[in-house]
Parts: structure tokens; C-alpha cells; sequence
């Protein structure tokens, strides 16, 4: 099988795309590469703009994942309307083109931010999505476009991930558990603005597992599907990362608590996917802090802004 992962030189793509190799698959990537290339070199990599690909361009894919585009909220706020280019009209006109080409699977890298604001109430795929922010709304466009291709002989899986984590060679700090790692092992200390704010964690080791069981997904299977390691609030999850630092550095972390309003509070039912992928994550904050330790010597310069999204995306595009 021939797949082709858009963005997939990012911070899932480079981690994924060698566990679809390691798996028998024959991977293409095609990527502006804003963050760089660490992908394995047998890769073939085309650097060139998503919407400049034509039908004949997506002839010979089996399936097409979307891991492109603007990829969190300060992206997004930053330059809307790239925001809403990149993650609205790109993947609707991708999937379009990729119907057109025979391709037989569309899979959507999509988001639980979609829900924005769910107070307690733990939502699955059949609730509102309320989201107020440019991102949210964004990723939400991407996912409806594409669904509305899906057919007999095209599917279209999407999945809505939780703030994912952990280490990638294209490595990230500006991630809940990845931030608080960073700030605990340079500053000694956590600061937490909203401890009872509920977020679903992904651990990046998961979402690869969630991607590979779509792509091995009976062809005829389609639907969306939320995709998390576990929920939780953000104190918990600096409780936790303080605890895993205990263990595996030595490192005594204090956690600092603030009390700021924030409007995205959400967690999410994985029940879905689990019964219907058989999609089962295995892994937990303390896992996810325990890979970060393990990998610590490649990305210690905590100040390289090329570990920070919106850092890299100022540079590209400084005058939004």
C-alpha cells in the first residue's frame, strides 16, 4: 500500500511515518517543511504547497493522511486568515482532488478543541461543537468538508485529538506535558493558570497507534472519532509530571497555581474508537515524562525557537 502524509514532516509525521515504514507500508511525504526535515532518508519527501497538487499528482495513493497545517491556537490568532486557509480550504480541496485521483481513504488529522467550552460534562462524537476560536473553527471546517465526501468506495476517518505530547525527533515545547517538562527541568517550577480546567491528553506514542488503526481499518469503515490517552485538569497533570520528575531526574518541582479564566475546557468520551478501531492507548503522563527523560540530551536547548510553533510561523510570516 502507498501512502501519502501531508505535513508529515511535522511533530506527528516524525514519528509516524517510520511506524507505517517499520510496517511494510511505502510512506511519501509532502511538506513545506516550516520545521525542518527529520525524516529516515529513504523517504521521499516533496516540498511543495498543498494546494498545488494536482489529480495526477494523488494517482497511485492508496490513502492520504492530513497532518498539515496550523497546528494550535496561538498559530491561528496570530494570522487568521492563514489559520483558516491552511485548515479549512486545504484539506477540503485535498480530499476533493484525492476522491478524484481513486485514492480510497482520506484520513483527517482533526481536534478536540472543536468543542471548546463542555463545563463537566464528558462529550462524545454526537455533542455540539461550540468552539469561539479561530482554530477550533478552523479544524472543524477541515473535518466537515472531507466527511461530506465519503462514499462506498471513498472513506474518510477523522480524528479528533487531544493536546498531544511527548517526544518527536521534530521535537515541540509549547505542549501542555512538554511545556511543563521544559519548565520544571530549567525553572524548577510549574506554573499552572487554571488547575480545575479539564484537557484530554494524547500521548504521541498513542496517536501514531490511533493513525495506524485507521489506515488498517476495513476499507469500507468511515465516522469521526475522538482519540486521547486520558482527561485531565491541568493541575493534575502537573501533579503528575511533578511526581514523574521525582522518579526518573531527582528534580524537586514547585508547582505555582494562578486562578485565570479560560473558555477551552473540555474532555471527551474515547469510547468510540475503542470499540469500533479497537484502538486502546497505553500510555499516561508518566510515560509520556519518562520518554521525554530518555530523550532529553536531543533537545536541551530549551531557547531554540524551532521547538516553538508560533516562534517559527512569526519568522515565516512576520508582518500578519
Amino acid at each position: 500500500m502507498k501512502i501519502l502524509v501531508a505535513g508529515g514532516a511535522g511533530y506527528i509525521g516524525s514519528v509516524l511515518v517510520p511506524k507505517l515504514l517499520e510496517r511494510g507500508y511505502e510512506v511519501e511525504v509532502v511538506d513545506l517543511l516550516w520545521f525542518g526535515n527529520n525524516l529516515p532518508d529513504q523517504v521521499v519527501t516533496i516540498e511543495k504547497n498543498i494546494i498545488d497538487l494536482k489529480e495526477k499528482d494523488l494517482e497511485g495513493y492508496s490513502q492520504i493522511i492530513f497532518l498539515a497545517g496550523v497546528s494550535n491556537d496561538p498559530m491561528a490568532e496570530y494570522s487568521p486568515s492563514t489559520n483558516f486557509v491552511e485548515n479549512g480550504a486545504v484539506p477540503a480541496y485535498l480530499s476533493y482532488m484525492a476522491k478524484r485521483a481513486g485514492v480510497n481513504r482520506f484520513i483527517y488529522g482533526s481536534s478536540c478543541s472543536i468543542y471548546g467550552y463542555t463545563v463537566n460534562e464528558l462529550y462524545d462524537e454526537n455533542k455540539p461543537t461550540v468552539s469561539n476560536y479561530p482554530y477550533g473553527i478552523s479544524k472543524l471546517q477541515g473535518e466537515f468538508a472531507s466527511m461530506q465526501l465519503l462514499d462506498e468506495n471513498f472513506s474518510v476517518i477523522s480524528l479528533r485529538q487531544g493536546t498531544v505530547s511527548g517526544y518527536s525527533p521534530r521535537m515541540r515545547l509549547d505542549l501542555i506535558v512538554n511545556t511543563m517538562f521544559k519548565c520544571a527541568v530549567k525553572d524548577g517550577e510549574i506554573n499552572v493558570n487554571n488547575p480545575s480546567i479539564w484537557r484530554p491528553v494524547l500521548a504521541i506514542q498513542d496517536a501514531v497507534a490511533g493513525y495506524i488503526r485507521a489506515v488498517e481499518a476495513d476499507d469500507h469503515l468511515s465516522g469521526i472519532f475522538n482519540i486521547a490517552s486520558g482527561n485531565f485538569t491541568v493541575g493534575e497533570v502537573a501533579d503528575y509530571v511533578k511526581v514523574a520528575l521525582k522518579k526518573y531526574m531527582d528534580i524537586n518541582t514547585k508547582v505555582k497555581i494562578w486562578h485565570i479564566d479560560d473558555y477551552r475546557n473540555y474532555k471527551v468520551s474515547t469510547k468510540k474508537i475503542m470499540d469500533v478501531l479497537g484502538y486502546k492507548p497505553l500510555n499516561s503522563i508518566d510515560s509520556i515524562v519518562k520518554e521525554l527523560v530518555n530523550n532529553l540530551d536531543k533537545f536541551n536547548d530549551f531557547d531554540n525557537d524551532s521547538y516553538y510553533n508560533i516562534k517559527v510561523f512569526k519568522k515565516i510570516f512576520p508582518s500578519r
